[in-house]
């Protein structure tokens, strides 16, 4: 039986599923209560425009047009085949020439790395990870039907992220989401041309970093983020559910960074004090965007979010101070 590490940080008492709409970018649209309902990160750009180096209209048109992909082309994260296409050409739905879980699994992996991630792993959909309802408030039982979760890692650059909070750190996150959308679009299709059905996603549909540390792809850190032994926080994180037969990965032999009980440099960076600096891990909670019972450090999204507001685009330089980021 494969070990569920993740299952130590959670309290099954106090933990349920997530609703999207209730982590702080849902609750933009959705709650009224919160102190930036309907604030959006550019909306005080005038004030913010060249008022420093790494806050020029160049950088910040980089940065917007980072997101292009992921922005326009939203067909990437639907679980059916996008309806237009421009190929003249019909295209086959192919028999696999096995059927083996293990050489199923095998070339799964060789083709994410042929779409440009830095890793991937196999894990076993977890019901938990999975999102109540997306943004809009529809229901997302839909995905429970789904068996594995192909979980994907795109890297960051990390030259361009120690320039955070500048507009050309957003540019690198950016398109890192453009590139996901891209990701996740191919090995979807690369899957149902198999005979098999894919449901693609990026920050939706579930939970992404519980996925990722089941499918051992690495460990959560104080700043609230996955931490990979190669990219530190550096990445982002996509998956495609199917109901194709693989073979799970194995988690990390501990879901929480050790280093992270003394090394508190994220907290230090962080410029609204949103990272914990507690030596030990809790189970309560921040802010109304964290989900309860999992025990971890808790991150202040309302704080987070306000400073990018304050900011005019988001921002990295809790993933710039992490010892783990690439030099």
């Amino acid at each position: 039986m494969k070990k569920q590490f993740p299952k130590s940080i959670v309290d099954e008492d106090k933990y349920n599923r997530f609703d999207r709409r209730d982590n702080v970018f849902g609750r933009i649209k959705n709650d009224e209560e919160a102190p930036f309902y309907q604030q959006g990160t550019y909306d005080r750009i005038d004030k913010v425009l060249n008022k420093e180096d790494g806050y020029s209209s160049f950088e910040l048109a980089r940065a917007i047009g980072g997101w292009s992909v992921y922005d326009y082309f939203t067909e990437a994260f639907e679980p059916k085949t996008p309806d237009k296409d421009k190929n003249i050409m019909d295209k086959p739905i192919l028999s696999p020439p096995s059927k083996d879980p293990e050489v199923l699994t095998k070339e799964t992996k060789k083709a994410a790395k042929a779409y440009g991630v830095s890793s991937v792993g196999v894990t076993k959909v977890d019901p938990r990870w999975v999102y109540t309802k997306d943004r809009e408030g529809n229901p997302l039982d839909h995905l429970l039907n789904y068996d594995y979760a192909v979980v994907m890692i795109v890297p960051i650059k990390p030259e361009t992220i120690r320039e955070s909070p500048g507009f050309s750190a957003a540019r690198a996150s950016a398109v890192s989401y453009s590139k996901m959308a891209f990701i996740i679009s191919c090995m979807s299709e690369f899957i149902r041309h198999l005979g098999y059905k894919a449901a693609p996603m990026g920050n939706d549909g579930a939970l992404s970093i519980p996925l990722a540390m089941d499918a051992g792809l690495g460990r959560l850190g104080r700043n609230g983020l996955l931490v990979s032994s190669k990219l530190g926080s550096c990445l982002k994180i996509c998956k495609v559910f199917t109901d194709m037969e693989m073979v799970e990965d194995e988690p990390v032999d501990s879901p929480l960074l050790d280093q992270c009980h003394s090394c508190k440099l994220c907290s230090s960076a962080c410029e609204v004090d949103a990272i914990s600096t507690r030596t030990e891990p809790e189970i309560e909670t921040a802010c109304p965007s964290n989900n309860r019972g999992i025990i971890r450090w808790p991150v202040d999204h309302y704080r987070c979010y306000q400073f990018w507001l304050e900011n005019g685009s988001d921002c990295s330089s809790c993933i710039a101070a992490c010892p783990f980021t690439p030099d």
